[in-house]
């Protein structure tokens, strides 16, 4: 214990030391760098898991049924969220993008599964889009936190559910049979019986194919009359479907209650959930009123538009891997999702290469295929996630390895809630995607000499990376093999970008070519010990504890 102590005394120093004399230059370079979504840092949460900061929301729509373990509210919130941006944690992290799960109302009643009950905790069982669960937060809260966030340069990715409703309850009927279709369940055999069936059983699919005409769902016009609100949602309804000429088909309903957070919040990106299991054209539709949607906000509040991104589209087309470049192949049919849709797609294939192939295997494939088959776009990579049953490492035992390969590998990176904190992904006595959505660990953040030194770790390789936009989105290119170093250029209009990352080095005294990335004499410091050198020779010498450097110009 008493070596770990030291260790962190050690690194606080020198820490300290280089943030003290570099800390003017480097937040005049942190101003001047350009927001770029395909190298940014993405933190996904689960609403309900991070952290609780009202209590007194905890419980809603009589939701006292006892539940399997983690498969009930535990009380996360947006004001949890919003507590942890004000107080710098994202910052400290490195993050400039946060995605969490859907706040939408959720079903009120509880699904029994066999398992024990489980309630839409996770807020992917929609029951009324255009409100939010009392659970998660009220719009005065969202509001809050997206204007917290942008004051720190943080966008926001909501995430969106098209293909279903939630569950059939005692409290919660079925929809309409013009709205949804409650079976074939999908046997994941070709396009036809991944697209036209319902997921698992009892999640009511909504007719995304159909362009009829459709009523309003009865339980919906009940609700919003007794909520007082019927009169306004439809005036929205008319004035929308007038505008945009679309049919009053269940699709467009939804977009437009998505979107609408778009125009009143002015969140800056959609995460769509099963992209896959709904037809194409309809991400292609849903593109383009978030774009008018996110247009009408910046042109309603220009003091507020951050910089000139476009609205953000991320897809989770299940199993979809960079190595099939724009398509996913159904086995009978290929669809090109990123077409006039999305301009990223999580990429499931990260974990496995992560266990097979090296880091520069890795990272030069990944450069090779999104500077040629996915230029123009891009991916969002993870190694673990809320419903990924076998992530890279589960059993914890890789954490440092783990933050090295995702946040200097090419393209948008995804941290997980806890992964920063080593935040258990095995919970013994819960069953299925339960283990994996455990309550956010503060304790271990706040009491843990380990959990801190791994935060640390996250900590400066998370502002690297967004400090230096090549780390993620540049070209890549390897110095040497034996040290592996490597190098990131980045180049867009007036902005450019050059890093040098040595890994996988040994401790002590570190001799590291730069090759023709600085010049003979120019200043560098390793952003991860903080220490300055001069280059020498096309080298630099770094002596420090640590086993990667991470080379930028000083200022």
């Amino acid at each position: 214990m008493k070596k770990i102590t030291s260790f962190i005394v050690v690194l606080a120093l020198i820490v300290g030391c280089s943030e003290k004399n570099n800390k003017e230059a480097v937040q005049s370079k942190k101003a001047e760098t350009p927001f770029v979504w395909e190298g940014a840092n993405m933190y996904f949460l689960l609403t309900d898991r991070f952290n609780n900061g009202d209590t007194s929301n905890d419980i809603n729509f009589e939701r006292t049924q006892e539940t399997g373990l983690l498969r009930g509210f535990e009380g996360g919130d947006i004001v949890g969220i919003t507590q942890k941006i004000e107080a710098g944690y994202f910052t400290d992290l490195g993050i400039n993008a946060i995605w969490f799960t859907p706040i939408v109302e959720q079903i009120h009643g509880a699904v029994d599964e066999g398992t024990g009950a489980t309630y839409g905790y996770h807020g992917y069982w929609a029951k009324d889009w255009t409100s939010l669960d009392p659970n998660f937060g009220t719009k005065d809260d969202l509001k809050k936190l997206v204007q917290a966030a942008h004051k720190k340069g943080i966008r926001i990715v909501l995430d969106g559910v098209i293909n279903h409703t939630g569950p059939v309850t005692n409290q919660d009927p079925v929809w309409p049979d013009n709205w949804v279709l409650t079976g074939p369940t999908c046997k994941y055999q070709d396009y036809d019986s991944t697209i036209n069936c319902t997921l698992v059983e009892n999640l009511p699919d909504i007719l995304t194919d159909s362009d009829e005409n459709v009523d309003l769902p009865p339980q919906l016009v009940e609700k919003w009359k007794s909520e007082g609100r019927y009169e306004q949602e439809i005036k929205e309804l008319d004035a929308f479907f007038e505008r945009t000429g679309y049919p009053r088909a269940p699709k467009y309903y939804i977009i437009k209650w998505l979107t609408d957070y778009i125009v009143e919040f002015g969140v800056d990106g959609y995460r769509a959930d099963t992209v896959k299991h709904t037809q194409e054209a309809v991400w292609q539709e849903f593109k383009t009123e978030c774009d008018y949607a996110f247009e009408t906000w910046k042109k309603e509040n220009p003091d507020l538009v951050l910089d000139d991104n476009n609205f953000y589209l991320v897809g989770e087309v299940y199993n979809y891997s960079i190595s099939n470049g724009q398509f996913f192949d159904f086995g009978d049919k290929k669809v090109n999702y990123y077409d006039k849709a999305f301009q990223s797609l999580i990429n499931f294939e990260l974990k496995w290469n992560a266990a097979q192939i090296s880091k520069e295997e890795i990272f030069s494939k990944y450069d090779s295929i999104l500077n040629n088959q996915l230029k123009g776009y891009g991916v969002l990579n993870y190694l673990t996630s809320h419903d990924d049953g076998q992530p890279f490492d589960k059993d914890r035992t890789k954490t440092y390895q783990s933050a090295e390969l995702l946040l200097l590998c090419p393209g948008t990176s995804q941290i997980y809630y806890g992964d920063e904190s080593a935040r258990p992904l095995i919970i013994e006595g819960t069953v299925g995607d339960a283990t994996l959505r455990s309550f956010m660990n503060w304790d271990d953040i706040e009491n843990n000499e380990s959990t801190k030194l791994l935060l640390a770790h996250y900590q400066k390789l998370g502002k690297f990376r967004i400090n230096h936009p090549s780390v993620g989105a540049g070209v890549h290119k390897m110095i040497s093999e034996a040290p592996y170093v490597f190098q990131r250029t980045y180049s867009k209009e007036n902005f450019t970008d050059a890093v040098v990352v040595g890994l996988d080095l040994s401790k002590g005294i570190k001799e590291i070519s730069v090759g023709t990335i600085f010049n003979e004499g120019d200043k560098v410091i390793d952003a991860y010990s903080g220490i300055e050198t001069i280059v020498k020779g096309g080298k630099v010498s770094i002596e420090s504890p640590f086993t990667l450097v991470l080379l930028e110009k000083s200022f």
